[in-house]
């Protein structure tokens, strides 16, 4: 399972669900920062709601205590603010200046979940790396959407900025599955029922 986006609480109920049956879940975008706040690491200006942090760290502690790794970046790109004009440097490691916000996940990070993403015999992504529509923080984003899309696992991607990220980079049609429905695959992939589907089923 691939996790970006901006809000742990949009998708805790799909990593609490995950943590059950994936073997991994990489997580990317701004939902990396309450984690990495709940680590006790400095995000500068980075995006962090601070209702996720409790969430981020309750996801450790039953990753910890489970059989799924729970994988964050270890490298960042940065920018002094959300602009493709903006000043850029990068990390290290995870920890971000003040002044500067963590934008896209880093080449050594992108490299390694393109690695673990080839080795994957199923592959689910929702929700970009980093900031993709801007021009300097889209190598996350892309790197893993070849990734994706070269994965000899069967593919699912859902949601509208992860199809956005296929389509601007030329790979919507070497995904298995393909849905922009985000919010309604993330409630079926946590196991709720749809009506829609639920109505299928009655008949």
């Amino acid at each position: 399972m691939v996790l970006g986006g901006a809000k742990v609480s949009d998708k805790v109920g799909v990593i609490d669900r995950f943590l059950e049956i994936a073997d991994q879940i990489l997580i990317g975008g701004a939902m990396c920062f309450p984690f990495y706040k709940a680590q006790g690491h400095s995000i500068g200006d980075s995006l962090c709601h601070d209702d996720d942090i409790p969430l981020a760290q309750e996801a450790l502690d039953k990753a910890a205590a489970g059989n799924c790794e729970l994988v964050l970046p270890t490298d960042l790109a940065l920018g002094r603010e959300f602009s493709a004009e903006t000043e850029t440097d990068s990390t290290e490691g995870v920890d971000v200046a003040e002044g500067w916000m963590g934008l896209d996940i880093g080449p050594k990070s992108a490299e390694d979940y393109a690695r673990r993403v080839a080795a994957a015999g199923t592959v689910l992504w929702n929700g970009p790396m980093g900031a993709f529509e801007l021009d300097p923080f889209a190598a996350g984003t892309r790197t893993v959407a070849e990734a994706v899309a070269a994965a000899p696992g069967y593919t699912v991607v859902g949601g509208g900025d992860s199809v956005a990220a296929l389509v601007k980079f030329g790979l919507t049609d070497q995904v298995d599955w393909v849905s922009t429905g985000g919010g309604a695959s993330l409630e079926l992939l946590e196991g709720k029922e749809l009506p829609g589907v639920a109505a299928l089923n009655d008949n």
